[in-house]
């Protein structure tokens, strides 16, 4: 009798087990895109019955899509009516700047739902010496609104800066909104939205969460940076809010970086971006003055905002880089912290080489992560074998996430060539093309190149066998990082 019960039971597992190995390799085969990934996964669910589908259901489904998928249905897309004055006729076309990039402004029209914008201003600050005096005058002198978005808003002097000049603006009656991602604000304590609140200022947190360990924690974060002043004077880039920006506070990490002051229409993208995040974390819509005003041409710039993020942005920015990769006929050079692209990038890059496109990518020698380094260097190998050159800049860690092609086309803004910013966080670039601009980051570039170090594939293969075998396996979790 027990003997029937035993067998009965191996029976029952056995079926069970093999139709739950079959029901999870169907859902590998209709949702994994990877073929290599979609092969080895449903070949495991079958081969070892309970445990292949167990370890599917903890670690092959992207669970951060699916939350994405939740976030898009959740989220708000807002875009102002366009108001421009004192219209001039002698804005430049396409004609005037480069008809190889014609192609390019028409792919991302498909990308995004913002038109290309003609007559906006952009001016280059470096570091937070320049760019935190300049951005704390300008509150102070706000007549009607102001609005910030930050990543890290630090509980420092830089951070106080700003909380003074917030407040002094808030205090004469301008309208006044904060917004930081949860996560940004925790890399100081008290964390800075208390102190931001307790002065009266209005203020909220980005996906806020208090479990630290949730995937909602480290995935999905706001990772824009925007601040505009009366709906007409915006400021993006990539700093973030803290004293390592400022070198005259001579902190213990210091932190190149570069920022924009932008005028003219293209301030409405901006806004526009501000007010999506704002309406979908409080629910408050920013509609109409203070917030968006008529705006007039400041500048021959012709710009668009392209918002990014792991709902209906997705990849977005990701695209406008192979498309301007693919649209290079002479000259590209890249600055950015952290690189790990993934290999449609990586052969978008040689394809530019193998063209005759001279290609720089600049690249810190001393990172802040050293995992992320480490992957890094595991890749460089892949990018340089066709032509593409790498330079590593000196410290202080550079934060700087510039694309500069053919000394015209720029792409500035929040977004690393890595996998968080082009898949998994929020971001926002703006694309100029201007000749002008062009050239003076260009030329930026190279003067930061001209205190570099060229990395040669003998500095590659001269590394030690262990640090080869420690730069590979952090390349295999590239994905995540």
């Amino acid at each position: 009798m027990w003997k029937l019960l035993a067998e009965s039971s191996l029976w029952i597992a056995a079926i069970v087990g093999f139709i739950i190995s079959i029901g999870s390799a169907i859902h590998v085969i209709l949702y994994k895109r990877d073929v290599r990934a979609a092969f080895g996964w449903a070949g495991f669910c079958m081969a070892v019955p309970y445990v292949g589908p167990f370890l599917y259901l903890c670690f092959g489904i992207n669970r951060v899509q699916r939350k994405a998928i939740k976030l898009r249905r959740s989220r708000v897309r807002l875009q102002a009516p366009l108001e421009i004055s004192n219209a001039t006729e002698d804005l430049p076309s396409f004609s005037d700047i480069s008809t190889t990039l014609d192609s390019l402004s028409l792919l991302v029209d498909g990308l995004v739902e913002r038109p290309l914008l003609s007559g906006n201003k952009f001016t280059l600050l470096t570091n937070g010496d320049e760019a935190y005096p300049e951005i704390c005058k300008a509150i102070r002198e706000a007549k009607h609104s102001v609005t910030l978005l930050t990543y890290i808003f630090d509980n420092d002097q830089a951070g106080k800066m700003f909380v003074d000049a917030l407040k002094e603006a808030h205090d004469r009656g301008v309208q006044v909104r904060v917004l930081i991602d949860d996560m940004g604000r925790r890399y100081s304590w008290v964390p800075i939205d208390r102190v931001l609140r307790e002065a009266g200022i209005p203020t909220d947190l980005f996906m806020k969460t208090e479990i630290p360990w949730s995937m909602q924690f480290v995935n999905l974060r706001n990772h824009r940076k925007i601040i505009v002043i009366d709906g007409k004077v915006g400021y993006t880039g990539g700093l973030n809010i803290r004293d390592g920006h400022m070198h005259s506070l001579n902190p213990k990490h210091k932190i190149q970086d570069i920022h924009f002051r932008v005028e003219g229409p293209v301030v409405t993208h901006l806004q526009e971006a501000f007010a999506e995040d704002w309406v979908y974390t409080t629910g408050e819509l920013l509609e109409g003055e203070p917030w968006f005003v008529p705006l007039q041409h400041e500048g021959k710039t012709l710009a668009r905002g392209i918002p990014d993020g792991p709902d209906g942005d997705f990849e977005s920015i990701r695209w406008t880089i192979l498309g301007a990769l693919s649209c290079a006929r002479s000259s590209i050079r890249i600055i950015t912290p952290y690189f790990l692209p993934d290999q449609t990038l990586i052969t978008s890059l040689n394809l530019a080489a193998m063209r005759g496109v001279d290609v720089e990518i600049l690249l810190p020698e001393r990172g802040n992560l050293p995992t992320v380094q480490w992957a890094s260097t595991a890749t460089l190998h892949q990018v340089m074998e066709r032509g593409c050159k790498v330079y590593y800049t000196p410290p202080p860690f550079d934060h700087s996430k510039l694309m500069v092609v053919d000394k015209t086309w720029v792409l500035l803004g929040s977004a690393n060539w890595d996998p968080r910013s082009l898949r998994l966080n929020f971001e926002f670039n703006v694309e100029c093309y201007d000749a002008e601009l062009g050239k003076d980051v260009h030329e930026r570039l190279g003067a930061i190149k001209q205190q570099s170090k060229l990395v040669t594939p003998d500095h590659l293969s001269n590394r030690s066998f262990p640090a080869k075998v420690r730069d590979g396996f952090a390349r295999l979790f590239s994905p995540y990082m």
